[in-house]
């Protein structure tokens, strides 16, 4: 087999499409469905089927390219495509896409007649460090973010790093952000050779410490009940930033990177605040992000919106608002309650960085 690197079910390098061949000659599918989005079928599915044999007859599904649309309206239509097409508990469903089609594809397999196998294959670099990793599954709620899904693994995961060749640079920068991340809760040296990740030969060592970075976090604690909590660092306010671009009615968008960059900053200062976090290194994380992340700005009434779709955060408990925070690189606590008067202050520290 040529060089191929794994955990788990997780695996990359050269050797991932014979890895895949291998799976489908073992598993004999009576069908094989496969999902896309608008971009991915042009960009991506014909890279695929080259590296499969014509046998496999591949069924295409695809739905709209866009975080508008991972709701539960695309879940029926590929529910309906999967029942019209005779899809049984033996099919399976390969997941050819970002966040939003591994995301989705996984919650359709998982809930079709009650489960059927599938696969992701991640093509943004987002989707290789975060969404395809530990099995969560599901669409958003409205401008909510993955309010509705499961946690559930796939067969495969089966990463080739020639796909991020088809994506724009923002795209790109964005799925950098979950990196600096896994470098905040887990790695300080990790968070500095990003900021110096210039070199693309380095891009697929980068990529798999952050697979693995994520995989040791999720293997001790699948089901969220702790350490997986700090995940979710910088995602918070992220999230309900995201949402609000989503429902602002001029349709201004932001991708899910830039939006948990942006919570990274706030939680840093929060961290600095609340917790041990030294302002020095508060200024180091802040302005390492912002060297591949544009500032926005934050009108009052933006802020205030974005206060108002805290409330509906997944991590929280009673009603009470929970924040990962750090004490220092690597040292992540999670649970953590914040007044609103502080993170107004860390969006005031944002706007003057």
């Amino acid at each position: 087999m040529q060089e191929i690197r794994y955990l788990d079910s997780v695996y990359a390098g050269e050797g991932i499409w014979q890895r895949l061949n291998e799976h489908l000659e073992l598993k004999k599918y009576g069908s094989i469905f496969i999902l896309t989005d608008s971009n991915t079928a042009v960009h991506c599915l014909p890279y695929l089927t080259s590296k499969l044999p014509k046998k496999w007859n591949l069924r295409q599904l695809q739905i709209k390219a866009g975080e508008s649309y991972k709701n539960i309206e695309s879940c029926l239509q590929i529910w309906e495509e999967l029942s019209s097409n005779l899809a049984d508990r033996h099919s399976l469903l390969i997941n050819l896409g970002g966040g939003v089609v591994t995301d989705l594809g996984g919650f359709v397999a998982s809930t079709f007649k009650r489960g059927i196998d599938f696969i992701n294959i991640p093509t943004s670099l987002l989707a290789m460090v975060d969404a395809s990793i530990g099995g969560k599954n599901g669409v958003d709620l409205g401008v909510l973010k993955n309010q509705i899904g499961v946690i559930n693994e796939p067969e495969l995961v089966l990463m080739d790093i020639k796909f991020l060749d088809t994506l724009p640079p923002a795209h790109k920068v964005s799925g950098l952000a979950e990196m600096l991340k896994h470098g905040l809760i887990a790695s300080e040296s990790y968070f500095n050779r990003l900021l110096r990740s210039h070199d693309s030969s380095m891009w697929l060592d980068l990529i798999w410490e952050s697979v693995e970075i994520k995989h040791k976090i999720v293997t001790e604690d699948r089901s969220e009940e702790g350490s997986r909590k700090f995940l979710n660092f910088g995602h918070t306010l992220g999230h309900a930033i995201e949402s609000h671009y989503l429902d602002k009615a001029d349709g201004e968008a932001i991708l899910h990177g830039e939006a948990v960059a942006i919570g990274m900053i706030l939680a840093a200062y929060i961290s600095t605040r609340m917790r041990s976090l030294s302002e020095e290194k508060r200024d180091t994380i802040a302005n390492g992000i912002l060297e591949f992340f544009d500032k926005r700005r934050f009108s009052e009434k933006d802020i205030e919106a974005i206060l108002g779709l805290l409330i509906y955060d997944k991590k929280n408990r009673g009603g009470k608002i929970l924040f990962v925070l750090i004490n220092d690189f690597g040292k992540p606590i999670w649970d953590c309650e914040v007044p609103d008067a502080v993170i107004r202050a860390a969006f005031n520290y944002y706007k003057n960085l």
